[in-house]
């Protein structure tokens, strides 16, 4: 819920980030108060069912500084969920997303409101020029992705691209109404439009702690991104379906052809046979894949559970309603 006090709202989507939170607290505090000279502003911490002692240290944060909001949610719901439920309680005329281990430069804040505060732009983006620091093969991916999903999709996502920028209120309340179960915020941020500002820097590294994305998450995370905006998959799996059948149709035509003229023509084989049949089974289970990963996700849209459930915050209930699938558990 917007509140014209509130300038800036800085949300931070946390798991198991005891080892930098107070790090993090510390420089974006320092930005947004020596910097920029702002005492209207808000930290808002989500807490994604954190293991270790984050909650615990947010929860001590907000004792101390009434800047800071935190949101606990009663499980690891995503850092989707958290992004999504950081944008609904958060106040501020600017709202920044940036993760809580560093990687996204609290000095790039005063850059990003400047450009907003230009009128000229709705959002300010960051994009990375280098992968210094990252895993060779997880760039290489990382890479793939991108240049195939801006191939197949009706949105285009930058490589590089991070979830951290500025918003002004508006697209903030355009994100909001996209409610969706299965989300994907890069793709999310292109989907509701206005005009974006990048912001170029090189690659940094977590200041602490070690990262939560594993290669199978990122893998995941990737063919939610594929399928949450393209229908691509469907149609290659059509249309090699379309050629295969075309292709052993005339086969067929062929090796009647070649019975007719030769006449003794030996069309055994059990070893091409057994390969063909593999090969279209393997076609068909490939094809059955696809079409699976869209059904899973409309049945978790016609399910219509709650993006992600609240166990406890110090933010006021007026900060959100119920009507968009949030719960309070306590």
């Amino acid at each position: 819920m917007y509140d014209p006090n509130v300038e800036i709202s800085v949300i931070v989507p946390c798991y198991n980030e005891e080892d930098v939170l107070l790090l993090f607290y510390r420089e974006v505090k320092n930005v947004l108060e020596n910097t920029l000279k702002l005492s209207d502003y808000e930290i808002c911490f989500i807490d994604d069912g954190s293991k270790d002692k984050t909650l615990e240290i947010v929860k001590k944060l907000s004792n101390d500084d009434s800047h800071v909001i935190f949101v606990s949610f009663t499980r690891n719901f995503g850092k989707e969920a958290g992004i999504y439920a950081g944008l609904k309680y958060s106040r501020g005329r600017y709202v920044v997303i940036m993760d809580a281990d560093l990687q996204d430069p609290p000095s790039m804040i005063p850059a990003m409101y400047s450009i907003l505060n230009s009128g000229e732009y709705d959002s300010v983006a960051v994009c990375r020029t280098t992968r210094s620091g990252e895993p060779v093969i997880r760039s290489f991916f990382s890479r793939c992705f991108y240049s195939l999903i801006n191939k197949i999709s009706s949105v285009e996502i930058k490589n590089g691209a991070r979830d951290f920028r500025m918003m002004n209120r508006k697209t903030v309340d355009h994100l909001i109404k996209v409610s969706e179960y299965n989300r994907f915020s890069k793709g999310l941020f292109q989907f509701v439009g206005g005009k974006t500002y990048w912001l170029s820097y090189e690659n940094k590294v977590r200041a602490a702690g070690t990262t939560k994305w594993s290669f199978w998450n990122l893998l995941h995370y990737a063919i939610d991104g594929i399928v949450n905006f393209s229908d691509a998959p469907l149609s290659i799996s059509t249309a090699v379906g379309l050629f295969i059948t075309l292709f052993s149709f005339i086969w067929v035509i062929v090796l009647i052809a070649k019975k007719i003229i030769i006449g003794n023509y030996n069309v055994s084989g059990w070893t091409s046979a057994v390969c063909i049949i593999l090969f279209l089974g393997g076609v068909q289970l490939l094809s059955i894949g696809i079409i699976g990963q869209y059904i899973s996700r409309i049945f978790l849209e016609t399910k219509n559970r709650p993006i992600f459930l609240v166990s406890e915050t110090n933010a006021s209930d007026d900060d959100t309603d119920e009507k968009d699938g949030v719960r309070h558990m306590g």
